[in-house]
């Protein structure tokens, strides 16, 4: 499609969009009648990945105890507390919790982006299985189960799919695939909520979709023809997607991940499984004006006993994305093992 017809296609849909006056907003629809996904989303949350044990049998929260959340929340952040004063959040399977700041030892809770409101009134953002919490993992997935860093569970094999922490590394391959820019943090796929930077853009055509996160300047191009699927031996770190809708949905099925990467990675400190045994099915449906909800599925039986799905809005924003630099053409890595050998000399 040429440039000047993709300009056209993008400013009709936007002028559809528009409410007319004293109409009641519904959410807006392209020029071919799909519902119009676009824009930039916001999905930060405080709202956590699995239901806390205390909240094992209550799926939602009433509407004062979510808005007794925020208002600590917002009471934390504008106070930027000290790591040792941020509540400790429990990591799933298995893993230690951990106040925000200390695996970067520099930031208190000012720094940090994890914006102030409870998804929905969920207590957890995981919604299948029906007690909020991520299944367990089979033998195999045991064994390809990172936690920490490789200072604190030696040996750890590489890839080091979990961000690294501390001094004392010697290859560029023992820091974390993060930390290396290559994938991680908030832009999954799926997306995950992070630290900061928990920023989506969607783009639209009749025939495709793109999904952009600057989280590692992560954009994913979705056919929504029916051209055919790569071979299964070529693996990518984002995957293979394929898109087509269901109704109202937009559904998105990603396979061919490598294997390098993690099959699935609650946070920057715990990593599970390996990519190449995963399916990801996303849904993404504009509820209203502002409001989009995505949805994820991981069916990966070789790491988990069962699949598990993930739900939560995001809110629609008008502020550009700005650019996540990572590591400005990865000279961090680079001055890191200069660090070290320049100690080596001492």
């Amino acid at each position: 499609m040429r440039k000047s017809s993709v300009f056209a296609w993008v400013t009709m849909g936007l002028l559809l969009a528009m409410p007319a006056a004293g109409q009641t907003e519904s959410p807006p629809r392209t020029p071919d009648g799909r519902p119009d996904l676009q824009g930039v989303w916001d999905f930060r949350t405080v709202t956590p990945l699995e239901r806390p044990e205390d909240l094992s049998d209550r799926a939602l929260l009433t509407d004062e105890e979510a808005a007794e959340i925020e208002a600590g929340a917002t009471e934390r952040r504008n106070r930027g507390l000290a790591p040792s004063e941020v509540r400790t959040v429990p990591l799933p399977v298995g893993g230690e919790g951990a106040a925000g700041g200390q695996a970067v030892g520099g930031y208190n809770e000012f720094w940090f982006d994890r914006g102030t409101n409870v998804a929905g009134n969920q207590t957890s953002l995981v919604i299948d299985p029906p007690d909020g919490r991520l299944p367990a993992l089979t033998a195999a997935g045991e064994t390809m189960h990172q936690v920490g860093s490789p200072f604190e569970d030696l040996p750890m094999s590489r890839p080091v799919r979990v961000r690294t922490v501390g001094a004392g590394v010697d290859h560029p391959e023992d820091r974390g695939l993060a930390e290396r820019c290559l994938v991680g943090f908030n832009a999954g796929p799926p997306m995950i909520q992070g630290g900061y930077n928990n920023y989506m853009q969607l783009f639209q055509t009749p025939d495709t979709v793109v999904i952009y996160n600057e989280m590692v300047h992560d954009a994913r191009i979705v056919p929504l023809d029916d051209r055919p699927q790569i071979p299964d031996k070529i693996q990518q770190w984002a995957g293979q997607s394929r898109g087509h809708w269901d109704g109202d949905t937009l559904v998105v099925v990603t396979t061919n991940f490598s294997d390098l990467r993690a099959s699935y990675e609650p946070n920057s400190r715990v990593a599970i499984g390996t990519g190449s045994t995963m399916t990801l099915t996303e849904r993404f449906r504009r509820l209203d004006n502002e409001t989009l909800q995505y949805e994820y599925t991981v069916d990966d039986p070789t790491i988990f006993t069962r699949d598990f799905t993930v739900r939560f809005p995001m809110q629609r924003i008008d502020e550009p994305l700005f650019e996540y630099a990572c590591h400005e053409g990865n000279y961090g890595l680079l001055n890191i093992l200069l660090g070290a050998r320049t100690d080596e000399l001492r």
